[in-house]
């Protein structure tokens, strides 16, 4: 089976475009010889410091600069000095912290973390560098024979691909055990015996509803920053 991965450019974009056009695309991971693979069909939009459910939120009156040692205590002394990161974050602003500090880095890459002490939250990065932005990958589409849901929702998804911290700030656009395809190919009956799947999402079928589990956000719990693929079986949640 070949897959298309996507490269670097489709997730420095909007958070907000890359959440509707995750949709569809195809994530592989790989286990030893196995590989498996999920259809994304349910995502979140998390918006950076202004966002008050995302892990970066912080009002901007509350913002400090933090000194050059905290900086690289976090980030390290590769990414703490450079200008377009530093540029970006300091525009912003944003709550760091050990954990969600991975949220900082360029689209692209994975942040991943635990969530009320059992269940994994597989995420990606989007936008640049220093920009706290990132997509909750709340449902897929297991690919297979026998269907089953054991990827309809953000910590099902990650016990069936076995996901944990290890893979915290993995790249996707260059791991060897995770990436993202926009097609894999099929063994269906064609005249050339194999064809390249890729089915894209039209604007029809994508429903925006609200984020779940998120009350605590305010006027950020109402807006429609969740998208779903319409009438698809193995979402997590109407």
């Amino acid at each position: 089976m070949k897959q298309r991965r996507l490269d670097k450019s489709f997730f420095i974009r909007p958070t907000l475009q890359v959440s509707k056009d995750l949709l569809g695309k195809y994530l592989v991971r790989r286990i030893g010889k196995k590989k498996l693979v999920g259809r994304i069909v349910e995502t979140e939009a998390y918006i950076g410091p202004k966002d008050r459910a995302s892990h970066a939120f912080l009002p901007r009156r509350n913002f400090q600069i933090p000194s050059q040692k905290t900086l690289k205590r976090i980030f390290g002394s590769k990414l703490s000095q450079n200008k377009a990161f530093l540029e970006n974050f300091l525009r912003g602003g944003g709550k760091i912290t050990p954990r969600n500090k991975t949220e900082y880095l360029e689209g692209g890459h994975i942040y991943i973390y635990l969530c009320y002490g059992m269940h994994w939250q597989l995420n990606f990065t989007t936008s640049k560098a220093g920009k706290p932005e990132c997509v909750l990958i709340r449902a897929l589409e297991p690919m297979g024979k026998r269907k089953k849901k054991i990827a309809s929702g953000p910590g099902k998804l990650c016990k069936w691909m076995r996901l944990n911290k290890s893979f915290d700030g993995e790249d996707l656009c260059r791991s060897g055990r995770i990436w993202l395809a926009a097609s894999i190919e099929s063994r269906r009956a064609s005249p050339k015996g194999r064809e390249d799947r890729e089915e894209r999402i039209k604007k029809s079928q994508i429903i925006a509803t609200k984020r779940i589990g998120i009350d605590y956000a305010g006027e950020w719990a109402k807006k429609l920053l969740r998208f779903y693929v319409k009438d698809n079986p193995f979402i997590s949640s109407r």
